[in-house]
């Protein structure tokens, strides 16, 4: 079903059986299968393919060669219901592709106001989060979570069921095996931590005295001699309440499955 203002190029292919919102826009040689849904006022570029099991929300750009929704790439899959989830003011550049989920999870979903560009992978049932920015080439494995604000350098290779924390700055062509946590800069094959993300929360407004605190908290976790669990115990030992995005960190590294990088 197509809405008011909606424009399809001639040699596109589309579903009668797709929903397009308002004011959508669809390239050249592109497809779009039905059960699709695309929001309003969302532009698809020349040679895409959007399958039947594709939600993509509003004011979106998705560029030439992009696929959307394609079956996942794990031999488990038995070809049951699930979806790839795109949110809304998301650009997604050249030949990137996003699969959709497995009975694991039901869907792949990537976030509002992100940056995905050309040539990255995101595998069944990863789940990223808002105003991310993965970089150029860049491949993420199954089940891979990404947290508000990352940012993946290029070439960055993700290991299925890693976790990626909030306002992480990861380099280019780092190689993650271990759940990095949150407003770290890491690089390396495999990542090693670098520090502190500075730079990067104080361009988005993060106290000084939030910086410190954490800065404290990781310097006992990664840098003291202690094991991680160690040193964070250590830091919360006769505090009262601390900032909430130090207890998000405290959190994240007790919810961590596959251990923290350091």
């Amino acid at each position: 079903m197509q809405q008011l203002n909606t424009t399809i190029h001639p040699t596109a292919i589309v579903s009668p059986k797709a929903e397009l919102g308002s004011n959508v826009r669809v390239g050249a040689f592109s497809i779009i299968e039905a059960g699709a849904e695309i929001g309003n006022n969302t532009e698809i570029r020349s040679s895409v393919v959007i399958t039947g099991f594709a939600r993509i929300g509003t004011d979106c750009v998705i560029h030439p060669g992009a696929v959307i929704g394609g079956e996942p790439q794990d031999l488990k899959f038995g070809g049951e219901f699930s979806l790839a989830v795109i949110g809304n003011r998301t650009t997604i550049r050249e030949f990137a592709t996003i699969n959709r989920g497995t009975e694991a999870s039901g869907k792949t979903m990537l976030g509002d106001d992100c940056l995905f560009m050309a040539y990255c992978h995101a595998a069944h049932d990863c789940h990223i989060g808002n105003h991310v920015v993965i970089a150029n080439g860049s491949q993420l494995g199954g089940h891979v979570v990404v947290e508000d604000y990352a940012i993946l350098g290029g070439v960055s290779k993700v290991h299925q069921f890693t976790r990626i924390g909030k306002h992480t700055m990861v380099g280019a062509g780092t190689k993650i095996v271990k759940d990095i946590a949150p407003y770290l800069l890491v690089d390396g094959i495999p990542a090693v931590v670098q520090g502190l993300n500075k730079i990067g929360l104080k361009r988005r407004g993060f106290p000084n005295e939030v910086i410190h605190e954490l800065e404290e908290l990781y310097t006992l976790m990664l840098h003291s001699g202690f094991n991680v669990t160690d040193g964070m115990n250590r830091f919360l030992q006769g505090r009262g309440d601390v900032f909430p995005e130090t207890q998000n960190c405290v959190d994240f590294v007790r919810q961590s499955k596959r251990g923290i990088a350091r």
